[in-house]
């Protein structure tokens, strides 16, 4: 198997799970200019990672790869202890997360793609950042005395992973969510995490800690 991954981007949960299964995999470091390239257009014509190769198989949308994997190693349980209901508790998550709260940080990334006025802009970024933070407090109380957001670590984690890492890049503090902060905390201390995080951007630093230093 094969990743095509951003720095940054939503890749990062592919990536981590591609760790916890434990399979052979590689990946590619993708750039601004080389998603424009016609070799990763006949992959993906959308231009856009994260893109999954296995074999001759081509998979696109972080959902679809997160849950293409957990299903490549059904002994790692990342959707569930195998019980229909387990499954679709996980996919609830990894559905509202992908599609509530990823497209919710859309506005703080690029709030100019969306209103060319420079202030109308910044009113978009600072409405979307109050929406995200009312995302944030919903999970938070979720994970209140949960170690993940279902009885077992599961898909779903590893992409609330990557929103918390976006959270604290742009300035959203996560010290009013104590247990997002707890998890956040467990997930840099994962051996698999750690070596994703130095694999793509040779640091292993605990960002979510250093942010709460420098707000306390």
């Amino acid at each position: 198997m094969k990743l095509y991954y951003f720095v940054g981007a939503c890749s990062l949960a592919d990536h981590i799970v591609l760790e916890w299964i434990g399979r052979p995999y590689e990946t590619a470091r993708m750039t601004h200019e080389s998603i424009k390239s016609p070799e990763f257009l006949a992959l993906n014509p959308t231009g856009t990672v994260p893109v999954l190769t296995d074999g001759d198989f081509v998979l696109t949308q972080n959902a679809a790869i997160l849950t293409y994997l957990a299903d490549v190693d059904r002994d790692a349980k990342l959707l569930g202890d195998g019980t229909l209901r387990g499954r679709a508790e996980i996919v609830r998550w990894l559905a509202f997360l992908n599609s509530d709260v990823h497209p919710a940080f859309k506005p703080i990334f690029a709030p100019a793609h969306f209103l060319p006025s420079a202030a109308a802009a910044k009113g978009l970024a600072d409405t979307a950042r109050r929406n995200v933070r009312a995302y944030l407090t919903h999970i938070d109380q979720r994970l209140d005395g949960r170690r993940w957001l279902v009885d077992c670590r599961s898909v779903a984690d590893a992409y609330l992973f990557v929103m918390l890492r976006w959270a604290v890049r742009l300035k959203i503090s996560l010290i009013p969510f104590p247990s997002l902060s707890n998890f956040a905390a467990r997930m840099y201390k994962d051996s698999a995490v750690y070596a994703v995080l130095l694999a793509e951007e040779g640091t292993a630093t605990d960002q979510v800690r250093n942010e709460e230093t420098r707000h306390n």
